[in-house]
């Protein structure tokens, strides 16, 4: 058996002491064997002086009760085994960190509940797993800043994803994920979105929310625009776009259908200004009237509520690549004009992003 700790073997020492079981080809009985031993030594006999636990690279199928013992572990590396099922046996132990990547583990694979570390995980990696939909259980670790769900088969993002709000890293690429819902942009402390290598056509407005958002990963989709909302991450140093439509397609898209009568009211009433005074209108009505967005053409003093014409607009972002962003109209002849061509490189401050990735 190897592994390495600090010298002292006193249960009062304060420095951090590591268990390295890894690169052993060990099955389960044989790391419950040999954790055994280790709370057995009549010298060093306390093992609560472990904080990590190495178990990466072997046989494990599932994980010996004896993980228990040690009621000080904070990390546990389990990655690369063979692991079919992660039940509730770490109940006893405060970890910080469980990282479980590349296993074959299932959403069967999970117990029902994490309750036990909803208040100690920081980070968890289930990458490289067989996981089909988010892990709902997943939602209840609102103390998660780093959650790793790469390479999997996943299909949804959940909307509860707002739940996870001091999440900084979220990776979840390389599976099928088609849609991001708004509630993403509730992730106001997430500095790093992977969502690269999934089926995604388009990133919800809210995304603007995100700005501490430094790297912004989106390669290997099926994006045809980006939001114009894009531009105001400030923050954001990385976008990955390479392997996606927009890079190479010109995509104009209008919505021509007839406004309603309540919009083409709504519309007069805000064009012209006319003064509504409390009860005249149902309060349905006044915060109806409150909904309307601008037209984004300068010259342009309309707007507009549930009927609007969507247009691409492509904007250089670096001087060198021109990006396609999706902007909102009014109305079709407010794309025609002179001021879309001394407009389309104001929006975005040449600070705004030193690595574009097309290619």
């Amino acid at each position: 058996m190897e592994y390495y700790t600090s010298d002292s073997c006193d249960s009062d020492s304060r420095e951090q002491k590591t268990l390295d079981l890894s690169n052993r080809s060990l099955d389960c009985r044989t790391v419950s064997s040999e954790l055994m031993s280790i709370i057995d030594e009549k010298d060093c006999a306390d093992s609560n002086n472990y904080e990590i636990l190495l178990l990466y690279s072997n046989q494990i199928k599932s994980l010996p009760d004896t993980i228990n013992k040690f009621c000080n572990l904070k990390i546990l590396d389990v990655s690369n085994n063979r692991l079919s099922s992660l039940p509730d046996v770490l109940k006893n132990c405060p970890l910080t960190s469980l990282i479980a990547k590349h296993n074959e583990l299932t959403n069967e694979s999970l117990p029902k509940c994490f309750y036990s570390m909803k208040k100690t995980l920081r980070e968890l990696n289930l990458s490289g797993n067989k996981f089909s939909y988010f892990p709902e259980q997943v939602l209840q670790l609102t103390s998660l800043k780093y959650l790793y769900l790469g390479g999997n088969n996943i299909v949804n993002i959940p909307k509860d994803i707002w739940k996870l709000n001091s999440l900084q890293i979220l990776s979840i690429g390389a599976n099928q994920i088609t849609e991001v819902p708004d509630s993403v942009g509730a992730l106001i402390s997430l500095q790093a979105l992977v969502l690269s290598n999934n089926q995604i056509e388009q990133l919800p407005a809210s995304i603007a929310n995100l700005k501490q958002l430094r790297s912004l990963l989106l390669h290997k989709n099926k994006l045809k625009t980006l939001p114009t909302q894009i531009i105001k991450l400030k923050c954001l140093t990385e976008l990955s776009l390479r392997d996606n439509p927009l890079v190479v397609r010109f995509v104009r898209d209008m919505t021509l259908q007839p406004a309603s009568l309540l919009e083409l009211a709504a519309r007069t009433i805000k064009l012209y200004n006319i003064p509504i005074q409390p009860g005249d209108i149902p309060t349905t009505l006044n915060k109806y009237l409150k909904a309307a967005q601008c037209c984004v053409n300068p010259k342009c003093k309309g707007v507009f509520f549930d009927n609007r014409v969507e247009h691409i607009k492509f904007v250089d972002f670096c001087g060198k690549y021109r990006i396609p962003l999706l902007q909102y109209l009014c109305s079709s002849k407010c794309i025609t004009g002179s001021w879309e061509s001394r407009e389309i490189d104001s929006n975005a401050p040449p600070h705004l992003m030193r690595k574009v990735l097309l290619g």
